[in-house]
């Protein structure tokens, strides 16, 4: 049974799993000291709960976006959902960092399962002129995310304990799987032949490539194992998803990734533009918070909140934003919004001194939340406009896949220059400048040298993102939506009187 006629309510349903799936990428970082010493292991070990976690949701997102499209994004989203949120409580539960990891490849997976689903739903029950809203909604719980990860993870952490990040998602996820099967409706399916060939070469070459980029800093770049080195992995990763690409253009069958997708100009610019987008605000956070933690002595819950005003703007403007851009070329948002971020970014990186008033940096967070605003809705809604309804889910998942493999590069890519920045600023003996960890505040002769180094690390992201701003001004005019006919005419008949009542 499909409703056609209630779109809000079902966005609504889909924004709890999501805001769930965004707040897991960011509040583990706050729980790795506890989780360390909570299961007595190091620090080489605890990073896996993240990287595991990333692997497990970036890897999968082409193929689950194609599984929606032929099994339907409800299905497939409500079953995203159950494994997320029972991986969660396997989480919470673990009792040595062994079962956590593969606890957190599961959740991982559930995450992967869902996230294309939110996407290809909306691009099919909001026609092309009105999907800028459901998008500023989608952009807004992105922004609001990013706030509440980091906080929620240290109110968590120091009351209840770093179990309760994964268990705090139970009751949320049986609140989200309620209001899902509920209100977002049963979208008509299309027959798809599975590309076994396809799924093998995308998930053999993504894991390659985003587990070489992902674990170079861990190997030094160098060997992992025996023959196998970091750099043979992204070579070998480069070379599938190319054998990849090249089975996709002379499959004569039905291709998992159809590349005729990228004959649409915005599609293509709009995944250019997400990649740094995903690359910049992974990378930017990083330097910024080692800064305010070792320099000026503030705990992970108040560094936190120095990005108050980030998240208040972001989410109260996204959804105005939204609005805005059904009525306007998005691409003159989209691009202020990214020069807004690069401007920011600059901003910061002048003010990372020891002895700036700290209140300052409360100016550029605002700056960054009018750059959140401006982004997410444009890109996206520009990057799904012209998809027919049965391509909806391959190309929501290639949007979301690139937008994961811009933040692995960010990741990797801050790190490599951090550690680069410290060996340049600070003694040799100094903390971190020989690739230990970082931990506690600096004594305060290196204050100095490392808020340089933390400065000069912030200016990569804010480069990237410059990039993101120029692909966005050759943006093609938004066509006028004549020929989007609902969800599906088939399905519209299947729904019936459900449709007349809703």
């Amino acid at each position: 049974m499909e409703n056609v006629a209630r779109p809000w309510p079902a966005l609504w349903s889909l924004v709890i799993g999501f805001f769930m799936i965004l707040i897991d990428t960011t509040i583990v970082s706050v729980a790795n000291p506890s989780i360390m010493e909570g299961l007595g292991t190091d620090i080489n070990a605890v990073i896996w709960v993240t990287s595991a976690y990333l692997l497990a949701y970036a890897v999968p997102l082409l193929i689950t976006g194609r599984l929606g499209d032929r099994f339907g994004p409800k299905k497939l989203y409500l079953a995203g959902l159950v494994v997320f949120t029972l991986a969660s409580l396997w989480c919470g539960l673990a009792g040595d960092i062994q079962t956590l990891i593969l606890a957190r490849v599961l959740q991982g997976f559930g995450a992967a399962i869902m996230t294309p689903q939110t996407m290809a739903v909306i691009t099919r029950i909001f026609p092309p002129d009105r999907r800028g809203a459901a998008m500023g909604l989608w952009g807004a719980t992105a922004g609001l995310a990013t706030l509440v990860g980091p906080i929620l993870g240290g109110v968590l952490v120091d009351s209840l304990g770093w179990e309760w990040i994964f268990f705090i998602n139970v009751p949320v996820g049986i609140v989200g799987f309620i209001l899902a099967w509920r209100f977002v409706p049963s979208l008509s399916t299309h027959q798809h032949k599975f590309d076994i060939p396809g799924v093998l070469l995308s998930a053999v070459g993504l894991f390659l490539l985003v587990f070489g980029i992902q674990e170079g800093e861990t190997y030094n770049w160098g060997n992992i194992a025996g023959p196998i080195s970091v750099w043979g992995l992204i070579i070998a990763g480069i070379v599938v998803l190319a054998a990849f690409i090249l089975w996709q253009q002379f499959n004569k069958g039905e291709p998992l990734l159809p590349l005729d997708l990228f004959r649409d100009r915005n599609f293509s610019l709009a995944n250019i533009g997400i990649t740094t987008v995903g690359f910049t605000v992974t990378a930017f956070a990083l330097p910024l918070i080692f800064y305010y933690q070792m320099v000026r002595g503030m705990t992970p819950t108040e560094s936190a909140l120095m990005m108050v005003p980030m998240a208040l703007i972001s989410g109260g403007l996204a959804p105005v934003v939204g609005k805005v851009i059904d009525r306007v070329n998005p691409k003159y948002i989209a691009a202020g919004g990214l020069v807004m971020m690069a401007v920011a970014l600059f901003w910061n990186s002048a003010l990372m001194r020891p002895d700036t008033p700290i209140l300052l940096f409360l100016l550029p967070s605002a700056v960054l939340g009018f750059a959140n605003a401006g982004i997410w809705a444009p890109l996206s809604s520009t990057a799904t406009r012209n998809l027919p309804p049965r391509q909806a889910g391959a190309g929501s998942g290639v949007y979301n896949t690139t937008r994961q493999i811009g933040a692995v590069l960010g990741s990797a890519a801050v790190a490599v220059l951090i550690q680069a920045r410290l060996a340049a600023e600070l003694p040799a003996p100094g903390p971190g400048a020989d690739g230990t960890a970082l931990t506690g505040r600096l004594p305060e002769a290196l204050h100095e040298g490392f808020s340089t180094a933390m400065g000069q690390s912030i200016l990569l992201p804010a480069c990237v993102i410059l990039i993101g701003a120029a692909v966005a001004l050759f943006f093609a005019k938004p066509q006028a939506a004549n020929t989007w006919s609902g969800p599906s005419v088939a399905a519209a008949a299947e729904a019936g009187s459900a449709t007349r009542l809703g």
